[in-house]
């Protein structure tokens, strides 16, 4: 595992048991990457609850409940869709918390309005869902790994801010 990447994990997993909350992931450019890494670290069970690998859009309509309009309009990498597909896995899977991903990892696919590192990260809470675009270079892989790092930055900056809140 990724060092970095275990670390924010750990940081993750302190603030969720801390607070006795849990996690579950949608995603769709990481391709099971973010909750592979997540169930990396033993006892991850007792704040991660799953996740759901969407990377074809019929799953993202039938099994999160993106809007077929959000994708007609949008596209599948966008502002809604990600954070659609964060408040649908949220909903799903009846955790606190919830990620997405969604992107174009390369090294096709990107388009002169979408290229290649073009990534939206969803993050749903009680409150509702926001998403973050990220604009990425590297191959392939790299695209995919950043992605990772950057969701449990956005999460824990998110906890972080909400712990003021407990």
């Amino acid at each position: 595992m990724n060092l970095e990447i275990f670390d924010r994990i750990q940081q993750v997993a302190c603030q969720l048991n801390v607070r006795g909350q849990s996690l579950s992931v949608a995603e769709s450019c990481t391709g099971g990457l973010l909750g592979a890494n997540l169930t990396d670290l033993a006892g991850a069970s007792s704040y991660f609850k799953g996740g759901v690998l969407a990377y074809a859009n019929p799953v993202k309509i039938e099994v999160l409940g993106v809007s077929r309009e959000s994708l007609a309009s949008y596209g599948a990498v966008s502002e809604e869709v990600a954070s659609e597909m964060a408040l649908g896995v949220r909903n799903l899977i009846g955790s606190d918390w919830a990620l997405s991903t969604t992107g174009v990892a390369g090294p096709g696919g990107g388009t002169a309005d979408k290229p290649v590192g073009t990534v939206w990260i969803g993050l749903a809470d009680c409150r509702g869902a926001f998403s973050r675009k990220l604009e990425l270079s590297g191959v392939r892989r790299a695209v995919r790994y950043e992605t990772v790092i950057a969701a449990l930055e956005i999460l824990l900056e998110k906890l972080v801010e909400r712990s003021v809140d407990l």
